[in-house]
């Protein structure tokens, strides 16, 4: 799956979309090293890119599957690939929202946000502390359980 991500994430590049990884490719980058198996990308991407992200996706042959905006939209493509982009719009200071139907918004302080290597590569990901944060309140899967411990070793 790692040359999926790969595809990916230099398509965005080519087209100058902000995103970041999260989820557990995100923690894999942290940690330096792909660590488990991963269902799907999770990405954390510019609301004002949002458009162009989408469409570079469609070139790439993803279609969307699940639209619940202005949270998220996931989006598959034949070979059993998945993304989960994440829209964040970003406030003059660098702190981002994303939206929830709730009414109620995920926060991305600045310190969120961070870089690290998977396959030789620099990868924009979310930051250990962002993952940790998103790690909680809810049931954790044995995968939440995996990702919580890897960031785990990243910790003093």
């Amino acid at each position: 799956m790692w040359d999926e991500v790969v595809e990916v994430l230099d398509a965005l590049d080519r087209t100058g979309v902000r995103h970041w990884v999260g989820g557990g490719w995100g923690v894999d980058a942290l940690v330096g090293i792909e660590t488990r198996p991963h269902r799907d990308l999770d990405l954390a991407v510019d609301a004002d890119d949002h458009d162009v992200c989408m469409a570079t996706l469609a070139e790439l042959g993803y279609t969307v599957e699940t639209d619940w905006l202005p949270v998220r939209v996931e989006v598959a493509a034949p070979g059993d690939r998945w993304v989960d982009v994440h829209p964040v719009r970003f406030d003059a200071r660098g702190h981002g929202l994303q939206g929830d139907p709730e009414g109620t918004h995920f926060l991305y302080p600045p310190t969120a946000f961070a870089t690290g290597r998977l396959g030789g590569r620099t990868v924009p990901c979310l930051s250990a502390d962002q993952q940790q944060l998103f790690h909680s309140g809810y049931e954790l899967r044995p995968q939440d359980e995996h990702d919580l411990r890897q960031l785990a070793t990243l910790r003093p």
